[in-house]
């Protein structure tokens, strides 16, 4: 990783965090931000230490799940419109997720954690099986995922309309939320994200290699087959545990590899890096984004990422077409 980057996208992140900390329905300055870190009987340490930390944390962690997992399915597929979403891996763990909330009566993220893991896990491996199994290809992997993520996105929907009770506590999850954060979730996604980040890291050299196709991969000592497998489990954990804290939250993962691979290149091995700096740092903009938009209430992180998202997507996309013509 180059210096100059590297430290710009430190202070962006640094800034990010920052705002994060100060911004809200209560506007607090950069004394009053250390003062309620530090100090217990400062006028702000509710606001900072009880409610914006754990929102800030956790931000990081799902903005850094995000990113490197959307970058590893960009790069698995060799399809550069690729997102977290397309294996069907998040609708896998807001299906399992909702069912937890309306028939097992969960409400809580102790509880309906373990089933929006479960759900990343079966559509993961249901994905793999349909897709091919040993002989999958990108293609195959992401017409399977296409099919499933549709069906169990219907499936939500219509669970979420049986129980009006649950429909309230689920929609508001649904759209994609920081605002119920809490240093219990935070260090309950915490290790699973450590190790999808972890296992992701280590396949950036053979994903480098898949992006040349199958015959270079195996001709550079890839195994193709191993390294498919590997990404889907560290998609599952990256997705699984960001699904489960916050809701889907969508186009974070599609549009930051994109903005990140301008600086970097191509190369995996210095792209998922920059993503787990900087789409941290856009995610916790957009929440602050929301915070502000709609003074003293705020709007969801999710509403958020789908508008700004869905406009830099249209931007995306014409580019795409533009290189493809």
């Amino acid at each position: 990783m180059r210096p100059a980057p590297t430290a710009a996208s430190g202070v962006l992140l640094a800034a990010a965090v920052l705002l994060s900390l100060a911004l809200g329905a209560r506007h607090l300055s950069v004394g009053e931000v250390w003062a309620g870190l530090t100090d217990p009987n400062a006028a702000g340490y509710a606001v900072v230490h009880d409610m914006r930390l754990p929102r800030t944390l956790l931000g990081l962690l799902v903005g850094l799940a995000l990113g490197v997992a959307g970058a590893v399915m960009q790069a698995v597929t060799r399809n550069p419109l690729a997102d977290p979403g397309l294996l069907g891996i998040n609708a896998g763990a807001s299906a399992a997720a909702v069912s937890a909330m309306v028939f097992f009566d969960v409400r809580v993220f102790a509880g309906y954690v373990w089933f929006a893991f479960a759900g990343a896990a079966v559509v993961a491996v249901l994905v793999y099986a349909v897709g091919g199994g040993r002989s999958a290809t990108p293609a195959r992997l992401a017409l399977a995922g296409a099919a499933l993520n549709a069906a169990l996105y219907s499936y939500v929907q219509a669970v979420m309309l049986i129980d009006p009770a649950a429909l309230n506590a689920a929609r508001f999850w649904g759209n994609g939320t920081l605002a119920s954060a809490d240093m219990g979730t935070v260090r309950k996604v915490a290790p699973f994200i450590a190790a999808g980040l972890l296992l992701a890291l280590l396949l950036a050299r053979p994903l480098n290699a898949l992006a040349l196709g199958d015959d270079a991969a195996l001709a550079l000592g890839a195994r193709p087959v191993r390294t498919r497998a590997g990404a889907i489990v560290a998609v599952t954990l990256l997705c699984g545990a960001a699904t489960a804290a916050c809701g889907p939250l969508v186009f974070v993962g599609l549009i930051m590899p994109h903005a990140v691979r301008a600086v970097t290149g191509p190369d995996l091995r210095k792209v998922l890096p920059y993503c787990a700096i900087l789409t941290p740092a856009a995610l916790l903009m957009a929440d602050v984004l929301g915070r502000l938009a709609a003074r003293p209430s705020e709007i969801q992180v999710g509403i958020v990422c789908s508008v700004v998202g869905g406009a830099l997507f249209l931007v995306l996309l014409r580019r795409v077409k533009a290189v493809a013509a």
